[in-house]
């Protein structure tokens, strides 16, 4: 018989509130919520994406993997000038501090803003105006992890590369892929992260989110993952689990999203349990958290409820996306105590 679902606990949202947390796996267009989409709809009245509330919300409503691409496209599509690049990213910094996340590496695509006319120059300019601004204004620290969109092949892969290498910030410390993994074999964006790596850049790849434990195997011994996005099914093969257990290298966990893309069927059988178990280091987040109706806040009471933790388990949970964090020294000793300064002070 199936087990019932996994019911957030109620006692704990206050405490998931409250809790001082990192965000590491987060992407910078799927962060659009429909406030900020509404507003580049205004900007761009050619649209097709409506500005009317109750039609936004309809529009917004996700059903499934098939909406939340058409969402995400359309949410490109409204990124059209360096300003709408600065006001997307300033306005998720506040999303962000609105859960009382402290620090987050935001997963860019600037090869999709690149091949719609913006150059490469003016995007960095205007990330790094909102990441500056965001900081100064809302407690909120940014980094930035350049992925290539998987889908776009070696073209995408080699403009991507450019883009770190050759235009790349200093706040930028990761080097990433995503879109689909069908069909999208890793192997072939090795040079690409021997690169990137050489340059002092960290790898972060997606990998067996929709593919198997094979392509986490690729993304390990040929990418030099550092950490892996997603990985769920990593469970399947019980020596991968080992070697990522052995070699504390983190997993990305956005339980709501692998439901939503169908990679797991219902909530309840979501891995991450048997990722704990067998001693691999977990990361809670939200990947694109309006789009798949999510926020963090409700990523740690998901998860919460998967694990059966208590609230010090969630302050553990916060702790671990801090040390799996590429955060400078400082923020990471600071957000450290802040997390455990939360869980002492909070109500038994």
């Amino acid at each position: 018989m199936t087990a019932p679902a996994p019911s957030p606990r109620p006692d704990l949202t206050d405490f998931v509130a409250g809790l001082p947390k990192a965000e590491l796996h987060v992407h910078h267009l799927g962060s659009a919520s429909p406030r900020i989409v509404a507003e580049l709809a205004a900007r761009h009245p050619s649209s097709p994406v409506p500005t009317d509330p109750e039609e936004l919300a309809r529009f917004f409503t996700f059903t499934d993997f098939a909406h939340f691409v058409d969402l995400y496209l359309a949410t490109v599509d409204l990124v059209r000038t360096d300003d709408d690049v600065r006001m997307l990213t300033y306005e998720v910094a506040r999303e962000l501090a609105g859960q009382n996340v402290r620090y987050a590496e935001l997963t860019m695509t600037p090869y999709t803003s690149v091949v719609r006319g913006i150059p490469i120059e003016a995007y960095t300019a205007a990330i790094e105006d909102a990441r500056v601004a965001a900081e100064r204004d809302l407690g909120v620290v940014l980094r930035w992890v350049y992925d290539i969109p998987g889908e776009s092949g070696r073209p995408a892969a080699d403009a991507t590369l450019s883009h770190a290498l050759d235009h790349g910030p200093g706040a930028l410390v990761g080097f990433g892929l995503g879109g689909p993994e069908i069909g999208v074999p890793r192997p072939q964006f090795e040079p690409h992260f021997a690169a990137a790596r050489a340059a002092g850049l960290h790898s972060v790849p997606h990998s067996g989110e929709s593919t198997g434990p094979q392509s986490v195997w690729d993304a390990l011994l040929l990418l030099g993952a550092e950490r892996i996005g997603h990985g769920t099914s990593s469970v399947q093969d019980p020596a991968l689990l080992a070697h990522l257990a052995e070699h504390r290298i983190p997993l990305e966990v956005c339980p709501t999203s692998n439901v939503a893309t169908r990679v797991v069927e219902r909530l309840e059988e979501h891995p991450i349990r048997a990722m704990v178990e067998a001693g691999v280091v977990v990361t809670v987040n939200s990947d694109d958290p309006p789009m798949f109706g999510t926020t963090l806040n409700r990523e740690y009471e998901v998860a919460a409820a998967l694990l059966d933790l208590d609230a010090a388990g969630v302050a553990d949970l916060a702790l671990a996306a801090v040390d799996a964090s590429f955060a400078p020294d400082a923020v990471r000793t600071a957000l450290r105590d802040e997390i455990r300064a939360y869980a002492a002070s909070a109500p038994a």
